[in-house]
């Protein structure tokens, strides 16, 4: 519960300052673009730091690291609630995201070492309400902290949560005995941090992160931006590579992606991601963009979706006792597969309930994805590779969900601009249909005291506006396409895993 309460903090930031964006641009008198930066740099912060947490935490200590990254996280998120101009407000991101990066991962090691195989899955039930519930919470807290009071607020809230958090882990985690001999061991080997594979692999995610998020708002490689950050994500990767291979003490443990089990769990968490942090983003916004919600509501209709996946933790986590992760995984993303194809059926004229269902399905579906990769993954795994591989998933979590907004972002944008183009060509004088249609709105208008002349005018606008929103269904469908498809695709990696172990005995079918 504890670490669990740490990382529900820090993961809720990920998403809760989305909804306030439009607060946070009005109140900074800033641009929609400029304002999205505060996004950005707390992801780019977040992915950086996580390649660093396994050696910190190693050389430093668990408990040491981990109250550090909570103490910074929560001073630096009362100084974003206190910033008085943009450029003030994203250094402090950019200090959030630093503290926030090296919770998650620390997160996990320890659940991993406290608990045997046989009772990680009930273990990680509870810490993964804090990774999947914290998102869907988030536009659902922001909106209605922005709404009732003012953006400030959704950084403000962290400040007692963070001090009882680390009141909590001063008072109860202890570091385990494997851990502090490792410590001694990099002491007196005098193990140095590997500064170069830290500056490439921070640079690859960094720039990968820019270049995801940022892309679509700037036109991809129309802007010299993208185009230096994606020379930098290259050029890093490709040094990245041979360095942490050969280096004796890597910062990342490259040989764990080539193992077939971390492989396959870090690939299905790339998808996990990028499902759960597209759908949270991208519902609020149609909802307020299409269906005239606000912020408070497009937030509420997430939050039944929320309970259930709080309720399947806690069942998964038992039932995972008794059946493979594999099978929990690929039946979980078959799910989520079916619950993208049913948000395929979007229309003007969908009520409140038709959302609720949806994000109530995808949350039967991702704690069966979530629970089962997290302890799928430590398989085979030594004890001093924990940390790496903690930091590995989260890695996959954050640059998945940055790869699922691009994507779907993408996909928003440009299958817009198709379905407008396509509809616009029925839009013709010789239409018998535009010609009745126009003919009853300017009808309509007319009986509502307008001129002839501007009623025609009216009408004319009322169909312009039916075209892009009509469009903009025809966008968010093939959004959900394409993440039922990004779903589907974890069900074959699944059932390439191998058995986990259970209570030291030997895994079914020999492996």
């Amino acid at each position: 519960m504890v670490v669990a309460l740490a990382t529900f903090m820090e993961v809720l930031d990920t998403t809760i300052a989305n909804v306030a964006l439009r607060y946070i641009a009005g109140g900074l008198a800033v641009g929609p673009d400029e304002a999205a930066w505060v996004v950005t740099s707390y992801l780019v912060a977040n992915a950086i730091v996580l390649t660093a947490s396994s050696f910190l935490a190693k050389r430093y200590g668990r408990k040491a690291f981990f109250m550090a990254a909570i103490a910074l996280f929560t001073v630096s998120s009362v100084l974003c609630g206190l910033a008085w101009s943009l450029e003030s407000l994203l250094f402090f991101r950019i200090l959030q995201g630093l503290g926030g990066g090296g919770m998650a991962p620390l997160a996990q090691s320890i659940l991993a070492d406290s608990f045997p195989p046989e009772k990680r899955g009930q273990a990680f039930a509870l810490y993964g309400v804090a990774i999947v519930v914290a998102p869907v919470v988030g536009p659902t807290l922001g909106g209605w902290l922005s709404d009732q009071y003012s953006w400030h607020w959704c950084f403000l809230i962290n400040a007692p949560v963070g001090v009882i958090a680390l009141f909590l882990i001063w008072w109860l985690v202890q570091d385990p005995k494997s851990a502090v001999e490792e410590r001694k061991r990099l002491r007196r080997e005098g193990v140095r941090f590997d500064i170069v594979g830290f500056v490439l692999v921070a640079t690859f995610l960094g720039s990968l992160e820019v270049v995801l998020d940022e892309g679509q708002r700037k036109d991809w490689f129309g802007s010299n931006l993208i185009v230096i950050f994606a020379c930098l994500t290259v050029v890093s990767f490709v040094a990245m590579i041979p360095w942490e291979l050969n280096h004796k003490n890597p910062v990342i443990d490259l040989r764990l992606l080539a193992k077939r089990q971390f492989g396959s769990c870090f690939l299905v968490m790339l998808a996990t991601g990028a499902i759960l942090i597209a759908t949270t983003q991208f519902l609020p916004q149609l909802l307020q963009d299409y269906f005239g919600y606000t912020a408070t509501w497009a937030g509420l209709a997430l939050s039944p979706g929320g309970i259930v996946t709080c309720l399947m933790m806690f069942v998964i986590g038992r039932v995972s006792s008794y059946v493979q992760p594999k099978y929990l995984i690929a039946t979980g993303a078959t799910i989520i597969a079916f619950a993208m194809y049913d948000l395929t059926n979007l229309y003007g004229d969908l009520n409140f309930g038709f959302f609720v269902w949806s994000r109530v399905y995808i949350g039967i579906g991702l704690p069966m994805i979530f629970l089962s990769i997290t302890a799928a993954s430590y398989e085979g795994i030594s004890k001093d590779q924990t940390d790496q591989a903690s930091a590995l998933i989260n890695v996959a979590r954050n640059v998945g969900g940055s790869m699922g907004v691009s994507l779907a972002q993408n996909i928003l944008a440009y299958r817009q601009q198709f379905h407008t183009s396509r509809l616009v060509e029925h839009i013709v004088p010789s239409e018998p249909a535009y010609k009745e249609t126009l003919r009853a709105a300017t009808q309509f208008f007319s009986t509502r005291g307008a001129s002839t002349v501007d009623a025609q005018n009216q009408a004319v606008a009322w169909i312009g506006r039916q075209v892009q929103t009509q469009s903009a269904f025809l966008a968010y469908i093939d959004v959900f396409w394409a993440l039922a498809v990004v779903s589907a695709c974890a069900v074959p990696l699944a059932m390439i895993l191998k058995n986990v172990k259970r209570g030291g005995e030997a895994p079914a079918g020999g492996h």
